[in-house]
This record gives C-alpha cells, structure tokens and sequence, in this order.
C-alpha cells in the first residue's frame, strides 16, 4: 500500500465537500466492511477500504477522480458487488466509490430502440420497465435481479441469452466515462454504426474498472418475443448431455436462444439449497432450453422438435414448461446454483472458463479426471452453448485450510492448462480481477500483456483506477 497515499482528515473533509457527509463512510470499520469482498466465497480475497464515497452524478465523480490522482489514493468502482473474480475488492486501501446512488433511467428512445441508464440500475430494472412496452434488453446475466448494470459493461457479462442474442457488448452503444484524471469522456452514441478512430467503446466494455468509472450507459433494446418455452432434458450422465450441445447447436433445426448444463452435483445442490424437488431420480446431468417468438404455434413445433432430437441424442426424458411458473421454477434452479455451491462447501474455487463450444465436451472429461488426481470434486454446470463451463473446485471437508491452499494452485495450472490446450480463456464473463491475475501468462502471451499495460500505462499512469486487476503494472516512484 505504500505505493498509494492514505487518506487523511484533510482529504477526507475535501471528498465530504464533493458527496455531503451522509455519502462518505470514513473510520467505521463495521460499515466498510462490506465493501472489502464481492461474492468469493472466503476469506481470501478481502480488503478493506479506507473510505466508500456514494456520488450521485458525472461532476462528483469527475471531482472525486482528479482529487485522487493529484493525491495518488486507490480508486476502486464498484457496483452491486456481486462479481465473482474480486475485481470490486479494494487491495490497495484508498477509496471504494460505489455506483448504487446513481441509479435512474435517464430516457427510453423509442424511436430510435435506445435506453439511456445510469450504472447503478440493476439490471432487472431496466426489463421490468421496458416490458410495458414492449421492448426489453437482452443482457441476462445470471445474478439479473441484484447485479447492476455497470458492472455487467464492466465485466462484459454474457449470461444465459448468449447464444441467440449475444453478450452485453452487442448492446452497449454509447458510454459517459470519468477518467483516472477526472476528465469526462463520452463514447459511441445513439449509433448503430461507427468507425470513427479506434473503437474506445469496446476497449472499455470489459474493462473491469481498470480504466474509469463509466457514468451514462446507451443500451440497445429489442422488440420483446410474445413467447418463451423451456425444455429441461435429463440425461443418464454429463458426457451424454455436453456431447448433445454441439450437436443440438449444428443439426436440430432450431436456434435455441440457451442452453444450459448442469450437472448432477449442481442441480441436487440448487435444489436442496432452494427446498425445491424436481422428478429427476436417476439423472446425471441437465440440460435446460429456452425458445422464443412470436408465434406460439411455431414455438411448439420448435419445442417437440428439440425435445425429439434431444431423446435421439442421449435425454431420457424432455419435460416442456409452457408456463411462465414452471419456466421461472427451472430458472430459478440454476440461478442459484452458485449460492448452493456457497454455502455447502466451505473451501472452493469458482472458474470461468470459456473453449470454443465444440470442445466443451473434452473438457468437461478431462477437468473429472483432473478432479480423481488430487481427490476433489470439479461440478460443472453453465453456459453450455456458447463453451462458458463454471466449474466449482471443492476440496472434501476433512482437508483442512493449510492443504487446501497448498493443492489449489497445482489444479488451477492444470485445469487452465486444460483450457488453453483447446484454445480456450480463463474467463467467459466473471473477469479477471485479482483472483485470475497471476495465471494470464497461461492462455496470453508476454506481447499481449504489454500492450494491455501500454493501454494503461497511456490512461491511468499513476495506477490509481482500480489497481491489482487483470494484469501486474507498476506506476512510477513517488
């Protein structure tokens, strides 16, 4: 931390003159608490903030900003917290500044299919204010209904719509952004098309708040279908089920807008964590399917046929949820998969990974037979059609905390060795933050990494924007 100046009282009465005093926690270590983890299960990935600063607009963040590069403070964004890589972990001290009190819908363009949203907006908000009429944006993350909507830009969060509607970066069309320096910056723009100079709007998209603090968000949004079907497929074990995905993707005829995997450990665990029962007895895997349109006729015939060729291709038994109930029901399911996953094995490890879907199958094989060598369980479920696999290495409950530190780093070589065999990443949508940092040398090259800290290095030389995140980058001596 010695990199970075500490707050003091002189400091901190300047960011109270910027945010008002109810809008800075500074000395109160129970209320900055929360702010020092995201998600990670543990303890591992935690630091405390010296400060939480809540701005309300562009100017308090742009003031914010230049205050704490002059002073050389730690800035880290953050939004509902609810990351999985520790990208919202304060590891340098300094300032968490917290996007939740920047939370409106600035404007619904109709006319030109846009919505205007501030970073603070959680990201089912926006679908339940579009649903009227009768539009909606097609970002789905799985955590809809508590992750905001910068942090999904942040991240570029894919989701479970993926496949037929692609990952939040298809609709992000306009960004307002707060540089390291407190300069503003706009981005893109009501534009469907534009290739005016380096595309800036991409670069930020995903870039884990190493780069600002984005402000204004422009969305993209769509007519809403009239109609959605889901399909659970239960298949005998999780080699049948993953080698039906590619095969579904390439010969069944239909464009499902997901598919999502799960397999045994999953779903039992989702489901004892959610006192949910499911007629599933002697499943060993999961596939779930969703169709949409607008013509309820043809979802039907979309949905036996996929059922049909689902039972040809390894399911024993293909249930249909034609309702809206039943559809939330198994959404539900695997939503909270992650939850469950939380709260019955204490020592874990959630991965991200990403091959090209083809290989998803070979991976999922060999990421078991990695599990057998060091005696864990690796449950995989996710985003089978797009190759997204978040596997949740579990150590047994009789290791204690030294021999799990011990043995983790040897299966994430391996498991991530795994994945660049099939040329793959170590991350679909839960970033790198600092949890992933110290394995990028194993799916990039050294050349990749420079030019990502030359791109830093051009925008944020002191490193103060979210430090210790995606890369290792040093800034000069005091």
């Amino acid at each position: 931390m010695s990199q970075y100046r500490r707050l003091n009282a002189e400091i901190v009465a300047k960011l109270i003159d910027i945010c008002g005093k109810n809008n800075v926690i500074y000395g109160d270590e129970e209320l900055l608490e929360p702010y020092s983890r995201d998600e990670i299960p543990g303890t591992d990935y935690r630091s405390m903030p010296e400060a939480v600063l809540r701005p309300s607009s562009a100017e308090e963040v742009s003031a914010i900003m230049r205050l704490a590069n002059a002073e050389r403070i730690a800035v880290t964004p953050r939004g509902a917290g609810s990351g999985l890589s520790g990208g919202a972990v304060p590891l340098h001290g300094g300032i968490v500044l917290a996007t939740d009190r920047m939370n409106r819908i600035l404007e619904l363009d109709k006319e030109n299919m846009m919505i205007v949203v501030e970073p603070g907006v959680v990201a089912n908000d926006i679908n339940e204010f579009l649903r009227p009429h009768n539009l909606f944006y097609a970002g789905y993350p799985m955590s809809v209904e508590t992750c905001y909507i910068g942090g999904n830009v942040a991240e570029n969060a894919g989701g479970g719509k993926a496949i037929k509607y692609g990952v939040t970066s298809r609709y992000v069309l306009g960004l307002e952004v707060v540089l390291p320096n407190g300069e503003l910056m706009e981005l893109g723009g009501k534009l469907l098309k534009d290739v005016t100079g380096y595309n800036l709007l991409q670069l930020f998209t995903g870039s884990e708040g190493t780069l600002g603090v984005f402000t204004k968000i422009i969305l993209k949004v769509i007519p809403l279908p009239k109609y959605q079907f889901d399909l659970l497929a239960l298949f005998p074990d999780s080699r049948s089920a993953i080698a039906a995905v590619p095969a579904t993707m390439l010969e069944s005829g239909v464009t499902p807008v997901s598919i999502e995997y799960m397999d045994q450990d999953s779903f039992e665990s989702a489901c004892k964590y959610l006192n949910e029962s499911l007629p599933c007895e002697g499943a060993g895997a999961m596939l779930l399917l969703s169709v949409d349109g607008n013509d309820s006729e043809q979802m039907m015939d979309d949905c036996e046929q996929l059922g049909t060729f689902l039972e040809k291709n390894g399911a024993s038994l293909v249930y249909v949820a034609d309702t809206a109930a039943n559809s939330e029901r198994l959404w539900k399911i695997r939503r909270n998969v992650a939850e469950a996953f939380s709260l019955y094995f204490p020592r874990q490890s959630g991965e991200d990974v990403v091959v090209p879907p083809a290989s998803i199958a070979v991976v999922a094989e060999k990421f078991a037979q990695l599990a057998d060598k060091y005696g864990v369980a690796i449950p995989c479920y996710g985003h089978a059609g797009d190759g997204n696999l978040h596997s949740r290495i579990s150590a047994p409950e009789s290791w204690s905390d030294q021999r799990w530190r011990q043995t983790l780093p040897k299966i994430l070589e391996e498991l991530y060795a795994i994945v660049a065999e099939q040329g793959g990443r170590i991350s679909g949508e839960h970033g790198i933050g600092c949890k992933r940092l110290h394995y990028m040398q194993s799916v990039v090259s050294e050349t990749y990494l420079q030019v990502l800290r030359a791109i830093k290095k051009a925008l944020d030389p002191n490193n103060i924007m979210n430090p210790g995140k995606i890369f290792s980058f040093e800034p000069p001596a005091n």
